[in-house]
């Protein structure tokens, strides 16, 4: 960052002026592992060695017993319990030999974060005369089943406070991994948390189900037109993952990073981002350093981490793995969040994973790759060489097409945040209007299924229309359009609209969930083009070109910020939801979720129970906001406020004593005086708006005023705070400033 010798001197610098702990507290370095000639060792050498999946059981257990466990996974049975014994046996033994001492059920309630509850390895037996021997043990029913308290977790009025009794339940498709704290280890179980009645109090549960659903329906769908032999269909999902470093004794003299992740209040730096200087530029020795440690532990953990850069923003970072199953993808992800800022914090860092930290300059999203492979690893969303190929590409294409146009409304709620709203649209971030784009290449392909007229593509080759003679679809024939939320990038889908402190679990279990109602619905329908027109070929073209036009008003390929694509998807009838206050309220709408109900994703009590979650926590972290900026504007911004008008006022009275003209300094402490007033009334204006919400009992009302009064009152504010920064002596400002917290490495 700084030298000591640099800094300025000034009443905050107190923390500033302490050593980094890294050079002072953490342990030595432990990353980058070398063998005994000092050389570092290649990262497969080392990938997963701190998890324990099904390799792992393949080797250890014996062979029926692994097929047992095997059958469980592919067929959805359940696990006997001599089969979950002989599994915690061996891995009992995996995890003792790595110097484990506890374990605990990892699961993910809806508090956008995880929990665990850690219970050591070990047993006690009464000997002799009554003396105690402690012996470590591990047995199937611990590995399978947890007990934790579930009154305390969001449950949206499915549970009440004395209904304490919830459930965790091992989820064998995803890794068993090791904690490693600062004197200890723990292994790490990762489950599924469900309330007494079977009702889903997590996130993962119904990303298992969508997952579920999507395999069931979409398997119905190749089979009939022709992949007769296929077993299972897998969602695959690579979460592209921005954030922020900042010193962290920066953001310790910051109450509004401390209590909400962001800055509520701050001008911005004559120097941002206009430069496009940082955007994949040379990395910091220190962020570097970061970095190495980050992957490094990401690596043991077996997160497949490929690509670090920096990104648009000055301080701002990203990386990216490598395309996994969703759901080991969204646990991963959740990990690595975990992670960054775990090590982060030793580098005497902090990572700030909110969509939107720094005000006028790039936010964080967290773009999700997505597509679907079967069980042979043939991306369905890939154009091939065979006309087979390419008709099931063009298929499984217009029924993503069709999902996403028809349910479009509950993909918005998925991405909705109060962080999101300040990024989507923000010349950033994809628009809060959910529309696809394909390229000019595949537009234009499918513009001619549509019209039943053929169309010359690249390179001179035809798109002969008689079904079966399709010719190769070119990939990665187009430019990117980085202003759509859901875009085709040649075998997958990035849906960019997902913020960069999402849970990826939530919105891809409403796109899973969207594909597979798309799915079911088009085998229906194609069953009777078969029928009908008494050629498979000839029914899947058909549907295809209904598809095609069925969503057609969803497809777009120009500037999504632009002020004529929003006025054009207002005439196209798509859902214009400009921020979570707009989009939360669409689980009331039961037509419209009907699907999640229909492809057992969600029953009708775990929807509504979501849209009572959302509201409160938009409501909650909306109300600490505005709280919170009072309290700086009254114990940070008036006080040095108050203190430059006092010294500004001095010196203006000296100088008039003087005889000198003081038109000049005159006009100062007018300005400032007109700010501090400006100050004093926004903030009134805002306590009053903070006294009238608490006394609403209803938070749906309360989201109402918050949005329409509370947030135009909160941006008040904060404009003449940072007007106020603007005219305040540098030595008088307490917070650090946007310059300091960004451009000091």
């Amino acid at each position: 960052m700084f030298s000591e010798s640099e800094r300025p001197a000034r009443a905050r610098t107190t923390i500033l002026t302490s050593p980094s702990p890294r050079r002072k507290e953490a342990k030595p370095l432990t990353y980058l592992p070398t063998n005994s000639l000092g050389q570092n060792l290649p990262i497969s050498e080392y990938f997963g060695s701190m998890t324990f999946g099904l390799g792992q059981f393949r080797e250890k257990l014996p062979r029926e017993t692994y097929n047992n466990l095997v059958k469980v996974l592919e067929q959805g049975k359940k696990l006997d319990r001599e089969t979950a014994n002989a599994c915690a046996s061996v891995i009992e033994d995996w995890a003792l030999s790595k110097g484990v001492t506890h374990f605990c059920h990892w699961f993910q309630p809806m508090t956008g974060l995880t929990a665990e509850k850690h219970d050591a390895f070990i047993s006690i037996h009464t000997a002799y005369h009554s003396e105690l021997t402690v012996v470590e043990k591990f047995t199937g029913s611990q590995l399978i089943q947890g007990e934790p308290d579930a009154s305390s977790f969001p449950s949206g009025g499915m549970r009440t406070t004395f209904e304490a009794r919830g459930y965790t339940v091992w989820d064998p498709t995803s890794p068993l991994f090791i904690s490693e704290g600062e004197t200890g280890k723990t292994l790490c179980i990762p489950t599924v948390f469900f309330g007494y009645h079977g009702e889903a109090l997590d996130n993962k549960t119904p990303l298992l189900r969508s997952v579920q659903a999507l395999s069931r329906e979409a398997m119905a769908f190749l089979k009939l037109i022709g992949d007769v032999d296929v077993k299972a269909i897998t969602a695959t999902l690579g979460c592209e993952q921005e954030y922020f470093l900042i010193d962290k004794r920066f953001a310790a003299l910051r109450p509004d990073i401390t209590m909400t992740g962001r800055t509520l209040l701050g001008s911005p730096s004559h120097r941002g981002q206009q430069l496009e200087d940082h955007y994949f530029g040379s990395i910091p020795s220190r962020v570097i350093a970061f970095m190495e440690e980050l992957e490094h532990e990401l690596f043991r953990l077996g997160i497949p981490v490929k690509t670090r850069h920096n990104e648009v923003a000055p301080s701002q970072f990203e990386l990216a793995p490598i395309f996994e199953n969703v759901n080991v993808a969204s646990d991963h992800n959740v990990l690595t969040m975990e992670t960054l800022k775990r090590v982060a914090n030793v580098h005497g860092l902090t990572c700030l994973l909110h969509e939107k930290p720094f005000a006028r300059i790039n936010g964080s999203g967290k773009h999700c790759n997505w597509s679907m492979s079967n069980d042979k690893g043939e991306n369905l969303l890939e154009p091939g060489k065979t006309p087979h190929q390419n008709i099931r590409f063009l298929a499984v294409l217009s029924v993503v097409l069709k999902a996403v146009f028809e349910h479009s409304d509950v993909l918005r709620y998925s991405i909705a945040s109060p962080g999101n709203d300040h990024r989507l649209g923000a010349n950033e971030a994809p628009p809060a209007i959910i529309s696809v784009f394909l390229g000019n290449t595949l537009s234009k392909i499918l513009d001619s299924i549509e019209t039943g007229a053929a169309t010359e593509i690249a390179e001179g080759k035809m798109i002969d229309l008689g079904v079966t003679h399709l010719p190769d679809i070119l990939r990665d024939n187009t430019d990117r359009n980085r202003t759509s939320p859901f875009a085709f990038t040649g075998n997958k889908f990035e849906f960019r609209a997902v913020g960069s402190s999402a849970n990826v679990a939530v919105p891809l279990t409403f796109l899973n969930a969207a594909v597979a109602d798309a799915f079911a619905q088009a085998t229906e329908k194609l069953k009777k083009l078969i029928d009908s027109k008494g050629n498979r070929d000839e029914g899947i073209m058909e549907l295809i070109r209904e598809y095609i036009k069925t969503s057609k008003a969803v497809r777009f390929e120009g500037n999504n910020y632009s002020q004529e694509w929003r006025d054009e998807a207002k005439k196209r009838g798509l859902p214009i939801m400009d921020s979570s206050a707009d989009a939360l309220p669409v689980l009331e709408n039961v037509a419209n979720t009907e699907f999640l109900v229909k492809q057992k994703v969600l029953t009708r009590e775990e929807i509504k129970s979501r849209h009572h979650i959302g509201v409160e926590r938009y409501v909650k972290t909306l109300m600490i906001e505005f709280s919170t900026l009072s309290e700086l504007a009254t114990n940070f911004v008036v006080p040095a406020v108050e203190t430059q008008i006092a010294q500004t006022g001095a010196a203006m009275t000296s100088i008039t004593a003087a005889g000198v003209a003081g038109a000049g300094i005159k006009a100062r402490v007018k300005k400032m005086n007109e700010v501090y007033e400006q100050i004093l009334g926004e903030q009134t204006k805002l306590n009053e708006i903070i006294s009238e919400l608490d006394g609403i009992t209803s938070e749906d009302a309360q989201m109402k005023l918050i949005a329409k009064k509370g947030i135009p009152a909160r941006d008040a504010l904060r404009n003449a705070c940072d007007l106020a920064e603007t005219l305040v002596s540098d030595d008088l400002w307490p917070l650090p400033k946007y310059r300091e917290m960004l451009f000091d490495k």
